[in-house]
């Protein structure tokens, strides 16, 4: 209501519209597409020569172009003033594109229009003339989540369109189209922006917007976006919107919420040097910092990987140079297989940790076990070298070998070593060569049996099954029948050997890698070739014998540190 005489004033404000820094500096023209220079070169060749077919499909991972160029496309097939295959972006046409105002030009999300009532609206539209372009372009993003029915009711007008429509279909997944679609469509492959590429585009949008950043700071950037332009210009935005002069590593990193490269070193540094203490402490630290376990523990994945990478000879530029010398140090304490087996290891207490309600526990054992577990994965190493020696008969090298490991074992256990389980040790005799030539000379029935075998033995020394492996050494197996398979111990087989290869799980490995050596599902059967001197009698229990029951429990002890070694016990008598 208004009042006579009153005085108004009216204040004009404009409004403060934002814009996405991927959106202002979206590109053009096909000259300012970052990379793809096999599908702009293909497609302004198309426009030149005025061969533009009636249906493209791009596609591609996210952020690498696929819009920008749908979209100049649409405007080069329409522009008035084409300037080399380019939009000249100065024509009415161009103009009215770029502002949106063009109903010609039909863009469609089809996460959110998938139905087929969305598609029989454009089935229908298409049988009109444009209104003032050449063409009716309908750009269709995110193709693959059309549902069948859509993708029935567009199969038709795809096939054969007015001459006036065009389609350009985008879609990050193009193996969920239906054939039929893909066999209609011109096809275009958009490839991960390279790292280099990134970066100059990136230090061109802080130069025009007057920002200071370090060359680190848009090489990790780059890194972290994994080949995708528009991830790495929302990394980019992120950090010019802190307000800072200068934008460095630390703050790049801060900002993504990547843990400090400090801890994730220092725990995988206790895990190498098997220290425990260490890696207890070092947890301590983390959770007093309020990182989250799980996006912590796979930075511990991500750097572990990298230091086997470097370990390799390959190179990595998401690090600063002192932190790849930190990298270099640890690369050289620990081989190959060993940061193989902490990746896997890692990789399940991930899968542990995101299942259970007590994350810190689970976590906190996981480490420790990787500590500890690492004693133990020189095992290979020691298997192939008795292998080696017991091929050149140096047993007595082998005896030394055994009594040495387990004096070490037994000094770090503070275990003081029984003399009885040395003297237990034989040495092979000197004939025991004359014997297996001998034992070679198997019959025919069991060539087949004999060839297999050593695959059965070399599987389960890949799949970690080192215990059974270790007690399968020197053993041949033999065909009893058409269902089994005999293994023959030629040394003996005592006790402590069946009672561990006649576990439910162990014999069902046996069985199963047999079973597919052979072609067919057989059962396995251990059998005792020793020369017969040692064969156990049947009798009644008597003190006598539980005094023996009691001894060899004792020596079964120390067979378990043997065991642990990884080392096979050929020459342990019963």
């Amino acid at each position: 209501t208004f009042r006579r005489g009153a005085r108004f004033i009216f204040i004009k404000e404009e409004a403060m519209a934002y814009t996405a820094l991927y959106r202002a500096f979206r590109p053009k023209t096909f000259s300012e597409i970052v990379g793809q220079e096999h599908i702009k070169t293909t497609l302004k060749n198309q426009i030149k020569v005025g061969r533009v077919g009636h249906a493209y499909l791009l596609n591609g991972t996210r952020g690498t172009g696929k819009t920008s160029i749908a979209k100049i496309l649409a405007r080069a097939v329409n522009c008035e003033n084409i300037q080399d295959g380019e939009p000249c972006n100065q024509c009415e046409i161009c103009k009215a594109i770029l502002d949106g105002s063009l109903t010609d030009v039909v863009e469609m999300d089809a996460a959110s229009n998938n139905s087929v009532e969305d598609i029989r609206e454009i089935r229908n539209e298409v049988n009109f003339l444009p209104t003032r372009a050449k063409y009716r372009v309908y750009i269709i993003d995110e193709v693959h989540m059309l549902s069948t029915g859509a993708f029935n009711a567009l199969l038709k007008t795809l096939e054969e369109p007015p001459e006036h429509v065009k389609f350009i279909l985008a879609t990050t997944e193009p193996q969920k189209l239906p054939a039929t679609i893909l066999s209609r469509c011109q096809r275009f492959e958009f490839k991960k922006i390279p790292n280099e590429e990134i970066e100059r585009r990136l230090e061109y949008v802080c130069t025009q917007n007057n920002v200071k950043i370090d060359k680190e700071a848009l090489r990790l950037i780059a890194t972290l976006s994994e080949g995708a332009m528009r991830d790495a210009l929302s990394i980019l935005e992120r950090c010019i919107q802190e307000g800072e002069d200068n934008i460095n590593v630390e703050k790049v990193k801060d900002l993504i919420g990547i843990p400090k490269i400090t801890f994730v070193h220092n725990i995988l540094s206790a895990i190498i040097k098997e220290d425990v203490k260490n890696a207890i402490e070092q947890i301590d630290n983390v959770v007093n910092d309020g990182k989250d376990l799980t996006n912590f523990l796979w930075e511990m994945i991500k750097y572990t990987k990298d230091i086997l990478v470097v370990k390799i000879g390959k190179k990595i530029d998401i690090y600063s140079k002192d932190e790849i010398k930190q990298i270099e140090e640890l690369s050289k304490k620990a081989s190959k297989e060993k940061l193989l087996n902490i990746i896997f290891k890692l990789s399940e207490l991930e899968n542990r940790l995101k299942q259970s309600s007590q994350k810190l526990i689970i976590f906190q054992t996981g480490i420790i076990n990787l500590c500890v577990n690492n004693e133990i994965q020189g095992i290979e190493e020691r298997i192939k070298r008795l292998e080696d020696k017991i091929e050149n008969k140096t047993t007595k090298n082998v005896k030394n070998d055994i009594i040495e490991n387990t004096e070490s074992i037994n000094k770090k256990n503070n275990v003081k070593a029984d003399a009885s389980v040395y003297s237990k040790i034989q040495e092979k005799p000197v004939e025991e060569e004359n014997q297996k030539k001998e034992e070679k000379k198997i019959e025919t029935s069991n060539l087949q049996s004999e060839s297999f075998w050593p695959n059965v033995l070399a599987q389960l020394k890949s799949n970690g099954k080192l215990m059974i492996y270790a007690n399968l050494l020197n053993t041949r197996a033999v065909e009893l029948n058409d269902m089994t398979i005999g293994i023959e111990f030629p040394s003996g087989l005592n006790e402590f050997r069946r009672k561990l290869l006649e576990q439910n799980e162990n014999m069902r490995e046996i069985e199963r890698l047999t079973s597919i050596e052979y072609g067919k599902k057989m059962q396995i059967k251990l059998i005792d070739k020793s020369n017969g001197t040692k064969k156990k009698k049947a009798v009644t229990k008597t003190e006598e014998n539980k005094k023996t029951e009691n001894k060899k429990e004792n020596e079964i002890n120390t067979l378990n540190d043997l065991e642990n070694l990884g080392l096979p016990i050929n020459y342990i008598d019963d």
